[in-house]
């Protein structure tokens, strides 16, 4: 069952505008409610967006710890894109923030990335498909890479460790909608799945890590 929404100061300043443009539309002669929705939805040149990120709302619950697996290698290179030359899979770009639970952009946290190759194989004797950063000035974050393969006994996932500066370490891992391995995967965790879009070069993935600040 969904959650009612939260009357929070930013969803109010949200109604507080969308309540002018509303009326404004629906004034206009001949205009059906369903014009009007297609209307907000639609872009300039008529085709859809990706949804963004949900708004970050003050009291958001921190983003789930998961296992780190037996898989993950210390000192990963510091780089944005896990792409190489003759690299198979479906490319992937992996975007979002890093914020504290009170909606405040995290700067300069740490994330490291580790995931399987597309036939579920991980490099365990280098750094292929490895790699960290960190967050922008305002927490964001963007990875190039591609579609992790899925293994026996897991579905796709992608495993991460962010840290905020002088703060300890989350590590958990993050999923893939809609795929038949979800529910049979006992560490698959809803509240880690990705917003997904096919794009034509591939796919674009969203999340917003929340931590829980000390």
């Amino acid at each position: 069952m969904e959650e009612s929404p939260r009357l929070t100061r930013r969803r109010l300043l949200e109604l507080g505008v969308a309540l002018p443009v509303m009326a404004a539309a629906c004034s206009r002669a001949g205009e059906s409610d369903e014009a009007a929705r297609s209307t907000t939805s639609a872009t300039a040149g008529g085709g859809t967006t990706l949804a963004p990120t949900p708004a970050c709302d003050d009291g958001d619950d921190p983003t789930p710890a998961q296992t780190e697996g037996p898989f993950f290698t210390p000192d990963s290179p510091e780089r944005a894109s896990l792409l190489e030359p003759a690299l198979e899979g479906t490319r992937l770009l992996l975007l979002g923030a890093v914020v504290a639970a009170d909606c405040k952009p995290v700067a300069g946290a740490l994330l490291d990335f580790w995931h399987a190759d597309a036939s579920g194989e991980y490099d365990n004797d280098g750094y292929r498909l490895r790699g960290h950063q960190f967050a922008d000035e305002r927490g964001g974050y963007r990875l190039a890479t591609i579609v992790p393969g899925r293994y026996t006994g897991r579905t796709r996932h992608i495993h991460v460790k962010v840290q905020a500066p002088h703060n300890a370490v989350l590590t958990t891992q993050l999923y893939f909608p809609g795929e038949p391995d979800n529910e049979a995967d006992g560490l698959f965790d809803p509240a880690l799945v990705v917003s997904l879009r096919e794009t034509p070069d591939g796919q674009t993935a969203r999340f917003r890590f929340v931590l829980d600040l000390a």
